[in-house]
């Protein structure tokens, strides 16, 4: 670097005119930034969905509080206690009052910076061989002012790059929200699916073991085999033995969602104890057009701000390699009494510019600008990422939903046949015109169908979750972002009690 001196109060007459001209030339420099400026890359979008199913396109996605429609007062509660209390979304709320913050210090630097300074202190001189001392006081106050004139804009682009960044942040809060909403409904919903599917085991294995005790006294009274007790016997324990697996699954969505809350796993235990249904949305689900997903996703909308973000950082790493130039002024007293500092005699000051040009650095800096561009190629890749991401889930959960409706539809008929069929095979059975066995396989069909069918209710409604998702439904309520997590408290001073 090589740095223009400071003008003193002696030199500062000479060198005025070339400060005045310099000067003259600043409202020009000042507009002058190097390095790209961001515009918002154009993607080519499909016109609309390749899977239409039974949604309609053309109307714009309900995405404003859709886990309402599921009609589960109790979802909605959970879900504004996740919102609320859930330690995601508070770290991101963290982030962006550290984004807000960064931001403030980058635009701290496009202004004057100021110092003041001040010191006293006690010297001695002489001693014994000059038959005494003398002991003085000394006084000094100083002020400093420094301002940079960021003729080429780097530290303009390094303020940009911080206000990209809140946006980052603030999209982040958003995608924390889209998941946590999710994971909420999903897991609720997977609760009821395995309460429902619980109750379905015990009542069938209720129904098989009164089927093996008649089934026992038949053959007591010789009018069975041992072979049909055994039968009977097992298939009651085969469905029982399906009943603590399911209860290991009720208890992890149980435990999810109290963790979800903000809360202990099983402090949401006592309120859904109690079975309610699956829920199940309201069909058909409009879907938008597939160019909604960019306004709509908020990692989507991340991503693009990334990419503005280190657009403007290659400016900031450009203007590096440019000549700084800065305006530096001081003042300073001294005394030897408080009085004297005001004094004009103990009065100097100073004030110039300084210039400093980048000669050698062996390449640094042009390596630092390469690094810059390098990493808004990555942000770029992983903005076209995002968006063919969103647009896969999106196909996927129209493809989900709708082939998950058709299987529903197919295993609520099997279900009925098979309910047929398993009374029709009792009242042969009973009339002696069929076997045992035919009763046992009706059963077991008949469970199976069931429970597939529960199952399927609640895989549509987790398609159904999967789709909102995927189109970017989150939160649209008012979150509280400035208040800390941890609050300092002021230190308390002692209190000193004295005895007279």
């Amino acid at each position: 670097m090589i740095a223009h001196p400071i003008a003193t109060r002696t030199s500062y007459r000479r060198g005025r005119r070339t400060t005045a001209a310099m000067l003259l030339t600043l409202p020009w420099l000042a507009g002058c930034m190097v390095g790209p400026d961001y515009q918002k890359p154009l993607m080519a979008l499909p016109a609309s969905w390749s899977q239409n199913g039974a949604t309609q396109p053309n109307r714009p996605p309900e995405l404003a509080q859709w886990w309402s429609r599921l009609n589960d007062p109790l979802l909605d509660s959970l879900i504004d206690e996740a919102v609320a209390g859930n330690l995601d979304v508070a770290s991101a709320k963290a982030r962006i009052r550290e984004a807000r913050a960064s931001y403030r210090q980058s635009t701290g630097a496009l202004l004057p910076s100021t110092d003041g300074s001040g010191s006293s202190q006690r010297s001695k001189s002489g001693g014994a061989s000059t038959g005494g001392s003398n002991t003085a006081w000394g006084y000094k106050a100083g002020f400093d002012a420094t301002w940079e004139l960021d003729l080429f804009g780097g530290n303009r682009r390094t303020a940009e790059a911080a206000r990209y960044g809140v946006d980052v942040a603030e999209e982040d809060l958003r995608n924390t929200l889209l998941t946590l909403i999710g994971d909420v409904a999903s897991n609720y919903v997977n609760l009821r699916g395995y309460q429902a599917r619980i109750a379905l085991a015990q009542r069938t294995a209720s129904s098989q073991r009164e089927t093996a005790d008649i089934t026992r006294n038949k053959f007591e009274a010789g009018a069975a085999s041992s072979l049909d007790v055994a039968n009977a016997t097992g298939q009651a324990a085969s469905t029982e033995a399906t009943i603590p697996s399911l209860r290991t699954s009720y208890a992890e969505a149980l435990h999810r969602l109290g963790v979800l809350t903000g809360q202990a796993p099983s402090a949401l235990e006592t309120r859904l104890k109690k079975s309610k249904p699956i829920p199940r949305p309201k069909l058909p689900i409009p879907t938008g057009i597939p160019a909604e997903i960019l306004n709509t996703r908020p990692d989507v909308r991340m991503a693009e701000r990334q990419l503005a973000q280190y657009t403007a950082r290659v400016g900031a790493a450009e203007a590096d390699r440019f000549p700084s130039v800065s305006l530096l002024g001081n003042i300073a007293t001294s005394g030897a009494q408080i009085g004297d500092l005001a004094d004009h005699s103990s009065i100097a000051w100073s004030f110039g510019p300084s210039l400093s040009v980048p000669l050698f650095h062996g390449g640094q800096l042009a390596a630092a600008a390469d690094v810059a561009r390098a990493q808004r190629d990555q942000y770029f890749i992983a903005y076209k990422s995002s968006v063919l991401n969103a647009l896969e889930e999106v196909e996927n959960a129209i493809v989900g939903l709708s082939q998950e409706r058709i299987r529903y539809g197919k295993l609520a008929t099997s279900t009925q046949a098979y309910r047929q069929a398993a009374d029709l095979a009792r009242t042969l059975y009973k009339s002696g015109s069929s076997s045992f066995l035919d009763v046992l396989d009706a059963e077991r069909s008949l469970y199976s169908a069931e429970d597939a069918l529960l199952a399927s209710r609640v895989e549509i409604t987790q398609d159904y979750i999967a789709l909102q998702k995927a189109l970017g439904g989150g939160w649209d309520g008012r979150v509280r972002i400035d208040e800390p997590e941890i609050v300092d408290r002021p230190k308390t001073r002692p209190v000193v009690f004295v005895q007279h």
